[in-house]
């Protein structure tokens, strides 16, 4: 009995030993240079992927908030995830809501919760980066809540430097990682989908910087002692002046975030941000033992940005730096993306922002197939991909691969050859009028799955104020055509339904069909298959669909008016409605004297409309006019106020109008009124406790100035702004060719202050000169030929603040009003000792 007992024990502990060692085998090590390698072949690793908050805090809240479960929205989320090749997750968890005073670990909904997202994340082969601890409060955007947490007790500063507040730590950690996820039936350390961990999340240190060494070597004793044995990463760029100190500690590599448009603008930022992604620039080279750390990137994003172009530029930069991991923040829960609640600077979901989602998809390919260290070369092109800001395009086309976030012209590598594509628009292979992402995969010769999301059509700026009562983007279910032209389809193949509900069984007429938002099986003419619903494709069975309910508002017009157009030219007005029934019509409505006649807004694809206003009604003055929606029931609705009823009707209030300046040919075309754009500026100053932006009145108290002013200067203490114009001139474009010179009108406190002026074309070049400001007001004019070739500010300044400040395109380029798109003015040049400020009304072009 006692040699079978110890047989039995030895037998367990041989098999325990095999399959500890076989999960270990799948994960990753860092090698003696810093490099993070695959423990199976000793491969280098890359991951790519999102952060995403549904377990905790206000995303939790906000989910719960819908009528949705929670653990629905985390399935429903993940299986997107997927959907977009993404294969790296990594959250800060928030400790505040699963931990006491002590650091002991509490076992409630939220840890429960992570633990399911985890287990969801595995089956789809994600790879995690755990971060335990996180210092936040759990309000946010909401009032933070009184947890009784240590990070409530002791705060973010104060929990690196205090005594107590380390014990807390390191009992939090200790019991953290010893817990066993009740859906794998793992610790985190058992767990191969568990790569490494990240001790906390942007620390803020201060005090001795031996203490912050001190703790950094503390926190990773403690998760050791739980048994942990995968790399523990700690944050750099957080707290950049103790880099030197965190690389004295016992880790095996360093964390990094970028955010290179800056956070919170409160609107969209328009423009070509590419220059703001062109290069990370790492500086701490020069420490030795960095070189060999191995280098992840938790958080990354172009915040309120909605141009699709970002994330691949961003992740071509990233391995050009060295980077082996790239997580960006955050993805929005589909449950809440309508409104963009969670974190209003950021906006990204499948579902909502079909594009941008589509170009993280690029992104991820990006990452993946550029090489380490990879020299960055000049240009937007790149091995397979393309971005192109113009038009709004990130692009990969290869042989097997062709993804797109929006209508593209490009010749396929080779049709025959093709075996995935996901897109926006039309191509050379699909047209397709609808708004959402489609998917279409190859299954087998001739077998092919369909996936089509529904329409989003954004209605409102994303990036302003938030709230759940405002909608941002709306969801549509149509019904639409859709044409796939695939040589290994043919041109009458079948098309079944394959999700839930989906009933459709058809026959494509001419490579078309008819195509509603769900999952199909398309097949080739005469050819027999075995597959069903059931089947499953990678990672993802065949009949999955995951997306949101249609959106219940009515009626919406999204129109944009022209600042300013040319008098005596016919001007094309566009808008963007949904809701609009087929026997409804909508036109415009001018007010003010001879305007009072209807014109009709003609459909040019789905959900776009235009309007040509005839050349005789374009007169000098103010143009003001309504969108007035007819329907088929004899309802009215009236916008920009969006107000049913009769807009002719004697008793009507209304009086909100859409409005845009006539200009007399060859008036000037102004680029800047401080009292309109000032607010929507990106502004300069490197330090704010000695700078401020007013707005003033002089002669006139009706016109506002916008005065920059420095308190407290040092030398080559720089501030001043960039301001998007490009929306201004688009209606003045028969103008260009006769305007010579740049006028701005512009005062200071001290005679021949240096003022530097310029202008950032579409390809962001930056062409500038300077000019002397006096103490009156001016108008200096400068001659367009005058500007010369410069390097333009990277605004809104990039974070961390250790990244570039300026950005000098590579290539050479004339100087060409047509292609101009923003306004730079900066001051504080030289040895400037005493407070200085400087004073502009408006800058304009003649």
């Amino acid at each position: 009995m006692i040699l079978l007992k110890k047989l039995s024990l030895s037998v367990s502990f041989t098999i325990i030993v095999m399959v500890a060692h076989a999960q270990y085998k799948q994960g990753i090590y860092v090698d003696a240079s810093g490099v993070v390698r695959w423990e199976k072949d000793h491969k280098e690793a890359a991951f790519f992927g999102t952060n995403y908050t549904a377990p905790f805090a206000y995303g939790n809240r906000a989910i719960v908030r819908m009528g949705v479960t929670a653990e629905q929205a985390i399935k429903d989320d993940v299986y997107h995830f997927s959907r977009l090749g993404l294969d790296a997750f990594r959250v800060h968890v928030w400790d505040q809501e699963i931990s006491d005073a002590e650091g002991n670990l509490i076992n409630n909904e939220h840890l429960r919760l992570f633990d399911f997202l985890l287990a969801e994340l595995k089956k789809r082969k994600i790879k995690t980066l755990i971060t335990p601890i996180a210092f936040w409060g759990n309000g946010y955007p909401e009032k933070d809540e009184k947890t009784g947490s240590f990070a409530n007790k002791y705060g973010k500063d104060k929990s690196v430097v205090s005594e107590e507040a380390f014990k807390a730590q390191e009992n939090y950690l200790k019991q953290f990682f010893k817990h066993k996820n009740p859906y794998t039936g793992l610790t985190y350390q058992q767990d191969a989908g568990i790569l490494a961990a990240e001790i906390n999340n942007e620390p803020h240190h201060s005090g001795p910087k031996e203490r912050a060494t001190e703790y950094v070597n503390r926190m990773t004793a403690a998760i050791k002692s739980a048994g942990w044995t995968k790399p523990i990463f700690y944050n750099i760029s957080e707290s950049p002046w103790y880099a030197d100190a965190i690389v004295k500690a016992n880790v095996q590599g360093h964390t990094f975030q970028w955010y290179p448009t800056g956070l919170v603008a409160g609107h969209t930022l328009q423009g070509n941000y590419l220059p703001n992604v062109a290069k990370y620039k790492i500086p701490f080279d020069t420490i030795p033992a960095f070189k060999n750390r191995a280098k992840a990137v938790y958080e990354f994003d172009a915040g309120d940005v909605m141009a699709p172009i970002m994330y691949p530029a961003m992740a071509r930069s990233f391995r050009a730096a060295g980077f082996q991991w790239a997580t960006q923040f955050a993805y929005d829960p589909m449950a809440t993306a309508y409104a963009n609640t969670e974190y209003q600077t950021h906006y990204l979901n499948l579902a909502y922002t079909p594009s941008k989602a589509i170009s993280m998809l690029i992104a991820s390919k990006v990452f993946h197939q550029t090489a380490r260290l990879d020299t960055l070369i000049s240009g937007h092109t790149f091995g397979p991909f393309k971005i192109d800001y113009k038009n709004s395009l990130s692009e990969m086309n290869t042989a097997d691969e062709f993804y797109y976030t929006n209508s593209t012209s490009s010749k396929v590598v080779n049709a025959k050859k093709l075996k995935h594509i996901a897109g926006l628009g039309s191509s050379k292979i699909v047209q397709y009028n609808g708004k959402g992402a489609y998917f279409i995969d190859q299954v087998a010769a001739g077998v092919w799955r369909l996936e089509v999301m529904p329409d989003a059509i954004l209605i409102r700026d994303p990036f302003e104020k938030a709230s759940p009562e405002k909608e941002v983007t709306r969801i549509i279910w149509s019904t639409l055509p859709m044409v796939i032209d695939l040589p290994d389809l043919g041109a009458n193949f079948t098309v079944k339904g394959l999700n839930q509900g989906n009933t459709v069984n058809s026959v494509a007429i001419k490579n078309g069909f008819n195509v509603s938002p769900g999952t199909y099986l398309l097949v080739k003419k005469n050819l027999k298959t075995n597959l069903n619903a059931q089947s499953h494709y990678q990672n993802i069975a065949l009949d999955e669909f995951v997306a949101p309910k249609a959106s219940k508002g009515d009626i919406f017009v999204k129109h944009q008016p022209f600042s300013t157009i040319s008098a005596g030219l016919a001007t094309q007005l566009d808008a963007e409605i949904t809701g609009l029934g087929e026997k409804d019509s909508a036109f415009l409505q001018f007010n003010g004297a001879n305007r009072g006649q209807n014109i009709l807004l003609q459909k040019k694809r789905e959900y776009e409309y235009a309007a040509t206003i005839p050349a005789e009604l374009v007169r000098n003055g103010l143009l003001k006019y309504q969108i007035i929606i007819h329907q088929a029931n004899g309802d009215e609705v009236t916008f920009p106020g969006h107000i049913k009823g009769n807009p002719n009707a004697w008793d009507r209030l209304e009086t909100e109008s859409y409005q845009t300046y006539v200009a007399a040919r060859n008036a000037r075309v102004e680029i800047f009124n401080a009292a309109l754009d000032g607010k929507n500026s990106n502004i300069y100053h490197p330090n704010w406790t000695n700078g401020k932006v007013e707005y003033v009145s002089d002669e006139n108290p009706s016109v506002l100035s916008m005065k920059l002013s420095v308190s407290m200067p040092e030398s080559n203490q720089l501030m001043g702004f960039q301001h998007f114009f490009a929306d201004k001139i688009t209606g003045r474009v028969s103008d260009m060719n006769n305007l010579k010179k740049l006028v701005i009108k512009i005062k200071a406190d001290t005679e021949n202050t240096k003022v530097k002026v310029g202008l950032i074309d579409t390809d962001a070049h930056f062409f500038s000169t300077e000019i002397l400001a006096g103490k009156d007001f001016q108008l200096i004019e400068i001659p367009l030929n005058q500007l010369k070739s410069d390097a333009q500010l990277l605004l809104p300044r990039p974070y961390p603040g250790f990244l570039p400040l300026y950005y000098q395109s590579p290539n050479q380029a004339a100087f060409d009003l047509k292609n101009a798109e923003k306004l730079e003015v900066t001051f504080g040049y030289g040895a400037i000792i005493k407070p200085i400020h400087i004073i502009i009304e408006s800058i304009y072009l003649k």
